[in-house]
């Protein structure tokens, strides 16, 4: 299992505040519904209307080095997603964006998430560069290419 170090070692929420992004309140509450009902703060965040998907996608960029991809204006070769089926991407939230080599890079919403990168690496026998986009983006680029 892969272990990511951060950049940055502050926790996400603090990075918003710190930024300006979101109050100890908004915080506050966001931490709360964490902890009723389970899931990602960011997501939480962005479903109270506290952020934006991409306020969240740069802070993670820049808590733990991740490169940031807004993907709507990108264009992905279609044969790079023959690599990763519907399914995979959908599951984690993510899509193959290029190929390079033995070097296949990926746009996730979760950059976090280990278990995704180790499953796209033996299904393609390739080494994973990650990539941040978010959730809106990668949607709907799945959308797009998995026709």
């Amino acid at each position: 299992m892969r272990f990511l170090k951060r950049v940055i070692s502050k926790q996400l929420g603090e990075l918003l505040m710190e930024r300006g992004v979101i109050t100890r309140e908004k915080l506050d509450h966001a931490l709360l519904a964490q902890k009723e009902s389970g899931g990602l703060l960011g997501q939480i965040l962005v479903k109270l209307g506290f952020v934006k998907e991409e306020e969240i996608a740069q802070s993670l960029t820049a808590q733990f080095g991740f490169p940031y991809l807004p993907l709507g204006n990108y264009e992905i070769d279609l044969s790079v997603t023959k690599l990763v089926s519907k399914n995979v991407a959908l599951q984690y939230l993510l899509v193959p964006i290029d190929k390079i080599g033995n070097v296949l890079t990926i746009a996730m919403a979760d950059p976090l998430n280990s278990q995704a990168v180790e499953d796209i690496e033996l299904v393609t026998k390739c080494k994973v560069q990650v990539f941040v986009s978010t959730m809106t983006d990668i949607k709907q680029a799945i959308e797009k290419y998995y026709k």
